[in-house]
């Protein structure tokens, strides 16, 4: 519309309380209006991003729930504590995720890492008069390293010296990561005998579950065709509505972590016996400060790379990627996950890192910092409603993951495929996230050949100093393996 003068003029409109307008002091503090979101908007994302990560208040305490090499427990007792460690896990998640939307402003949940938790319960604890309390030592002076990192600048810069071509294929790969991570989970993609995966069981869709994860997909897809506001959220809830009915009719079983049932009260007081479970002495006096520094430094490139395609792939699936693809407070975003890290280990529950399925909200509509700190709060309520979110099972959640897998796959067109020298590096980057199952292997190796190409056509000159350093710290990483044993801390 425009008046006589011919400028443009905005109609009037009314406002409800869940409008950036009558929110003024969210939208100040958010950019709502700048970008473009509301508050319940914010509010569908955070769920979204919830119930897309849930599955880590199980999963965690599953590989955190075994001995160390003492023959003691996470939490203290001679018996597995997978409740302190489920309420230890939600309570840090929370904090940290609240600290990330109130600080950054930025819409990404942290939770504890899977893989990096792998790292302590299968390699580090195991080792020789190791604890758990040495081996969340490690965690902390990880994380430690990482901030003081970020402080000096050189992990910002490490980031800013990434081509954008890679970080458009760390994106897409990314997506296809967490489309297959979202298959696994379902179950609808499995190890098969003979070959490496299988569809459904012996190619058919033949269990309850696996017709609950192919009606959620359905239903998703339908949804957002129809361009229907919470889509994901809305598949979520029915999708986990249906299995409920399926499992209380038939009791059909084969759900995997979490089961659609409700067995006893939805409330639980939590217990917090993982938390200040953590030495920083304990790994320097019972391995040598050289195998200490050999595992942080195994962690720390986990960890510094995983989130910063993490960080890109969000901040590209909510179009807040500025004209050089750099996110918005890129500093802070690392400088909280570098804490999440710290407050992680000395939490007993392992480092806490920057979640992809954060995605999943954001292509919900979650664009600031507001959708994190409702996920924050979702998680908290989680250390008392524990067995109530455990009722949405990996089949109703699997489907975002996977229709967000294809929202991130869209960019593949920016990459320019005719030049190979840089077409051969994001292709290489972008299978390997899936085929290695590690957003972290996918970018080590896509970093190298990337050097590798240029040095081949003579670019190098064009190449950034930090990408030969990191290129040449994970050919350290891949080496790894044959490192250790020769250090004798296998």
């Amino acid at each position: 519309m425009t008046n006589s003068n011919g400028t443009a003029t905005v109609p009037q409109t009314q406002h409800d309380e869940t409008t950036p307008t009558a929110q003024s002091w969210l939208d100040r503090t958010f950019h709502l209006t700048e970008r473009g979101t509301t508050v319940a908007q914010e509010f569908r994302g955070g769920l979204v991003t919830f119930f897309s990560m849930v599955y880590i208040l199980v999963l965690n305490p599953l590989i955190l729930s075994g001995p160390d090499s003492t023959g003691a427990y996470l939490g203290g007792g001679t018996e597995p504590n997978i409740a302190a460690i489920s309420a230890g896990t939600a309570l840090v998640a929370g904090l940290m995720t609240i600290l990330m939307g109130a600080v950054a402003n930025f819409p990404l949940a942290l939770a504890a890492g899977l893989g990096l938790n792998s790292i302590i319960a299968y390699t580090i604890v195991q080792l020789p008069g190791m604890t758990w309390a040495d081996g969340m030592g490690v965690i902390v002076i990880e994380g430690i390293v990482i901030l003081l990192l970020v402080l000096t600048g050189l992990r910002e810069a490490i980031f800013r010296a990434v081509p954008k071509v890679l970080r458009t294929a760390i994106s897409v790969g990314i997506g296809l990561f967490i489309a297959l991570v979202g298959l696994v989970n379902a179950g609808i993609v499995s190890a098969g005998e003979g070959t490496p995966l299988v569809f459904g069981v012996n190619g058919s869709i033949s269990t309850w579950p696996l017709a609950v994860f192919v009606f959620g997909l359905f239903l998703t897809i339908a949804l957002m065709a129809r361009r229907v506001k919470g889509a994901i959220l809305w598949s979520i809830i029915v999708s986990t509505i249906l299995a409920i009915i399926i499992e209380v009719v038939g009791k059909v079983g084969g759900w995997g972590l979490t089961e659609p049932k409700l067995d006893g009260s939805p409330v639980n007081i939590p217990e917090f016996s993982t938390l200040g479970e953590f030495s920083i002495t304990g790994p320097f006096e019972k391995l040598g400060i050289l195998a200490v520094v050999v595992l942080a430094f195994s962690v720390m490139l986990a960890d510094f790379f995983d989130t910063m395609g993490t960080m890109v792939a969000v901040a590209s699936e909510g179009d807040l990627l500025d004209e050089s693809g750099n996110p918005p407070r890129t500093k802070a975003i690392l400088a909280i996950d570098s804490v999440g890290a710290i407050a992680g280990g000395m939490g007993g529950v392992s480092s806490n890192t920057s979640f992809v399925e954060s995605a999943t909200g954001v292509a919900e509509g979650g664009r600031t910092g507001l959708s994190a700190i409702f996920t924050g709060i979702f998680f908290l309520l989680a250390t008392f409603l524990a067995p109530l979110f455990a009722v949405v099972p990996s089949q109703a959640a699997a489907p975002a993951l996977v229709v967000v897998g294809f929202m991130m796959m869209q960019q593949v067109v920016d990459i320019e495929w005719q030049d190979l020298a840089v077409a051969i590096p994001a292709f290489i980057t972008i299978i390997f996230m899936p085929f290695g199952y590690s957003i972290t292997v996918g970018i080590g190796v896509g970093f190298i050949v990337y050097v590798f190409m240029q040095a081949v056509v003579g670019r190098t000159a064009k190449v950034h100093p930090l990408m030969w350093l990191t290129a040449a710290l994970f050919v350290l990483y891949f080496l790894m393996d044959p490192i250790s044993r020769a250090l004798g801390i296998a």
